[in-house]
């Protein structure tokens, strides 16, 4: 009998002997077949889903045939200059961010998400799959809901080896971010959506293959991610999943980082970065090519490219080198670490017309509830880390400075001003590699909003532009905002 494996095979490349062509066809055949277990474990979800269609549609609809005439906001020409900022124009059902308490995840805060979600046996953080349960179906999930979904997930998890194959093959030089929507692209192969719409599927039904192939996504991206991370910093060598841990801490084991800690930090950390309302880049990108009818691999392909920019996902990279430049600053002139010599570093940055990296938002007026709870975190288990002992002299010392300043309206710090330092006391200290990990993180929140896109029937997206010479047309005849 054939031993047939759902595992990868470490540094597989294209079946070149009989056997390795008979467990590459044995294995595409265990895929194919799997289906019908996955069918099992869907169940529940998928049809928690289906019920709640009918009386999502009738609310939208009776709503929009009530209130949809009446004005949600008022775009002045400012606004069109300044990245749409303050434009209320798009409909986000996961989450709502308040400018003066933080995000809510269908209307939970993270306290509370941290409370009432389910968690691992041996842990104290609230799981990704709980959260992305949550975000989906607006439903906290039960324990044995939970565990299903991550059980799901381990059972959708099989990597085509060409998919491995051109990972291995790509420049190590070559950024992760880069890889990793890459990877996303080569997955598009089984996508189930685009499979769907060339057969004619009823328009009714996109919401289940969307459902589908971001279930999908989800449980391959920690395997591609950890793939691109030992690839790139490590020996090439891939670590085989262990079905018996949760999503996050499978994704930790497959990067080469096992305890009970770093197991928590990821299941934190990769719930707290799954999403931040609708018109942040990567999920308002994703919302975007989604209502192309782009299928789910290329509208989160799509939203990971824009991740990847400096001022978005890169951002927590620009706060771990400015930290560190500060700790060699105060070496090389041989001062100590204390309030006084570190706010005449922080003014020196400002007055180099440089910004303190890691504070500030485009929305929040407070503390990021995000950078609240990886605090707790740091305080619980690593409170006399040097750098940690920084951060938080940062934090006591910047928003007065900044405040005094005068020139932010938000002088607090966001999620950016901490993770950096989580990662780092775990010897995870590769900073290319950490928009990667927020990455994985925000697939659950862009995808939970896509599938919800599709079942609301969404239109494609297609704001009105305008000229910098119409605009000056038709300035003189328009109201001057109140």
């Amino acid at each position: 009998a054939l031993f047939i494996s759902t595992q990868p095979i470490p540094l597989f490349r294209t079946p070149t002997t009989p056997f390795t062509m008979m467990r590459f066809q044995a294995r595409r055949l265990f895929q194919q077949c799997n289906t019908i277990n996955q069918r099992f474990y869907t169940t529940e979800l998928k049809t928690i889903l289906a019920n709640k269609l009918p009386e999502r549609v009738r609310e939208v609809k009776e709503f929009r045939a009530e209130y949809g005439n009446r004005v949600l906001t008022e775009a002045t020409i400012d606004m069109a200059y300044s990245g749409m900022r303050g434009i209320k124009s798009l409909v986000t059902e996961t989450s709502v961010l308040d400018p003066n308490e933080g995000i809510r995840f269908r209307g939970l805060t993270i306290p509370e998400c941290q409370e009432r979600l389910p968690k691992a046996k041996d842990g104290e953080q609230p799981l990704p799959e709980a959260m992305f349960w949550l975000l989906i179906t607006g439903d906290v999930p039960t324990q044995s809901q939970t565990d299903a979904l991550s059980k799901e997930l381990h059972k959708r998890a099989v990597i085509p080896d060409t998919v491995y194959n051109i990972i291995d093959q790509l420049p190590q030089n070559l950024h992760p971010m880069t890889q990793f929507s890459t990877a996303i692209n080569l997955l598009q192969q089984d996508s189930q959506f685009a499979k769907a719409y060339r057969n004619g599927c009823p328009k009714a039904e996109y919401w289940e293959h969307a459902f589908e192939d971001s279930l999908d996504i989800l449980a391959k991206l920690p395997h591609v991610a950890s793939a691109i991370y030992r690839n790139v910093f490590k020996d090439g060598k891939r670590i085989a999943p262990d079905t018996n841990l949760d999503w996050a801490a499978n994704y930790a084991h497959m990067m080469g980082f096992d305890s009970k800690e770093i197991y928590d930090c990821f299941r934190l950390y990769l719930s707290i970065h799954t999403d931040h309302e609708g018109g942040n880049v990567s999920a308002h990108t994703t919302h975007l090519v989604g209502s192309a009818l782009s299928d789910p691999y290329l509208s989160l392909s799509a939203g990971m490219n824009g991740l990847a920019g400096p001022l978005h996902g890169l951002a927590n990279q620009e706060v771990l080198r400015w930290l560190k430049e500060i700790q060699a600053r105060l070496a090389k002139k041989g001062k100590e670490l204390n309030k006084e010599n570190l706010s005449a570093e922080i003014w020196e940055t400002l007055n180099e017309g440089r910004v303190v990296p890691g504070f500030g938002h485009a929305v929040l007026r407070k503390t990021d509830p995000r950078y609240q709870c990886q605090r707790e975190f740091a305080l619980k288990h690593m409170k006399d880390y040097p750098l940690f002992q920084l951060v938080d002299m940062v934090y006591q010392i910047v928003p007065g400075i900044l405040t005094e300043q005068g020139k932010t309206k938000n002088p607090f710090p966001n999620v950016d001003a901490h993770s950096g330092c989580l990662l780092q006391y775990y010897n995870i200290s590769e900073e290319d590699y950490y928009t990667v990990m927020f990455g994985v993180s925000r697939a659950i929140g862009c995808l939970s909003s896509l599938v919800i896109d599709r079942q609301l029937g969404l239109p494609l997206e297609r704001p009105k532009s305008l000229s910098t010479e119409k605009l000056k047309e038709m300035a003189p005849k328009l109201k001057v905002a109140q």
